[in-house]
């Protein structure tokens, strides 16, 4: 689902509107200098998606094109939306609209601010390009991207070498079949991962404070930095927490979240969490050989301790500053909700209950509905059932 944040947290199972088309002090959306800004940023666009560095140079800054100059672009436009005159030239307001080569369906949104200044001779010229405040950045706000492209992967990343990103390349290109074979061929088939250089650099490409993604290895957004309304989906590393897991776990990580990539178009607001991030850790894990109690430690640890979970997770469970150890309980019984129905009804059955509660449209009813369809249960008999495995999986 579009704006859904699909986490992984080291010791889990397993990551506006328009404004007025007016200028300063009322212009009108006839302004004069605000179409000559537009022409400017047309020209810019044209030189970026063209390769014509020269021509980009003559339209101001050269260090949007040094940044942007190996992403590959099949779009990239502004359309300004107001323009402020300041002492030493204006300010613009755009959205910027793009799309990455054979992964995009549809454009990338972002909400952009744009100094500019003035000749002599009054032509404008683009001095700074910025998010817009309350804006999430783009990766090349971050300094120059590098990319790799792998069989069904692009990845794009500021900061690492490629030997690195080449290494995330693999993981990505054995994820996506891996993520095939349990759901389906019906999606793309490919996946872009974002590789900021840090933490913070991973919080600003969301537009969220770092403390909400400390300990989290990725994260699956429908749009980073986006309005989140457009199907372009993006895996956001935090290479700081990623780099502490080892070998299974970063595959399993990836293979996680390709599968949210891959369910996103039938995860609606009627799926609860713990079945989407269940399944993305049952996906996540099939064919690794851990087992139930290696999968879910703190699962496993309550049911030794004689208090094993009465209930399945609520969305609130999930929270990105939940309590590290109870986050992990919530995505572990998650993932043996989803394992049991595969263990028990098989995984075919499993995909079919899940494209079911996500076809009910509506939270209210979804997951009762498909219970009793898809799977001849209720949430009562189901619930009751559940508690029973996990006390035999992990006891």
């Amino acid at each position: 689902m579009a704006g859904r944040r699909r986490v992984w947290r080291i010791g889990a199972a397993g990551l506006g509107l328009l404004l007025p088309l007016v200028g300063c002090a009322g212009k009108p959306a006839g302004d004069p200098a605000r179409a000559e800004v537009q022409r400017v940023l047309d020209r810019r666009s044209a030189a970026l998606l063209g390769h014509d560095a020269a021509a980009f140079g003559e339209t101001g800054t050269r260090t949007g094109y040094t940044r942007l100059r190996a992403l590959p672009l099949a779009a990239f436009d502004y359309r300004v939306t107001a323009l402020h005159r300041t002492a030493s030239g204006a300010t613009a307001d755009a959205d910027l609209h793009y799309r990455v080569a054979g992964y995009d369906r549809a454009p990338v949104d972002a909400r952009r601010t744009l100094t500019l200044g003035r000749t002599a001779d009054g032509r404008w010229y683009v001095t700074a390009d910025e998010p817009a405040r309350a804006a999430g950045q783009q990766l090349w706000d971050q300094g120059t991207v590098t990319a790799v492209r792998g069989a069904h992967s692009l990845v794009l990343g500021t900061g690492a070498d490629r030997a690195g990103l080449t290494e995330y390349a693999r993981l990505a290109d054995h994820a996506v079949p891996a993520v095939t074979g349990a759901w389906g061929a019906r999606w793309s088939r490919r996946v872009v991962v974002l590789v900021p250089r840090s933490l913070a650099g991973m919080a600003a490409l969301l537009g969220s404070p770092a403390a909400n993604y400390r300990g989290i290895a990725a994260v699956t957004t429908g749009e980073a930095g986006g309005s989140g309304a457009a199907p372009a989906d993006r895996v956001v590393i935090n290479p700081e927490a990623y780099a502490v897991l080892g070998d299974v776990g970063k595959q399993v990580v990836l293979t996680h979240e390709t599968a949210h990539v891959a369910t996103r178009a039938q995860t609606t607001a009627a799926t609860p969490l713990w079945l989407s991030e269940g399944y993305a850790d049952w996906v996540g894990y099939l064919g690794t050989g851990r087992t139930a109690v290696e999968a879910a430690p703190e699962l496993a640890r309550t049911v030794r301790d004689g208090e094993p979970p009465e209930t399945l997770p609520t969305d609130k469970d999930f929270g990105f500053t939940s309590e590290p150890t109870e986050l992990a309980r919530a995505y572990e019984s998650g993932w043996l909700a989803c394992r049991m129905v595969a263990d028990q009804w098989g995984a075919d059955r499993l995909d079919t209950f899940y494209r079911a509660v996500g076809a009910h449209g509506k939270r209210a009813g979804a997951v009762e509905e498909a219970l009793k369809k898809v799977l001849g249960t209720t949430r009562e008999e189901f619930t009751a059932r559940w508690r029973d495995y996990v006390t035999t999986q992990l006891d």
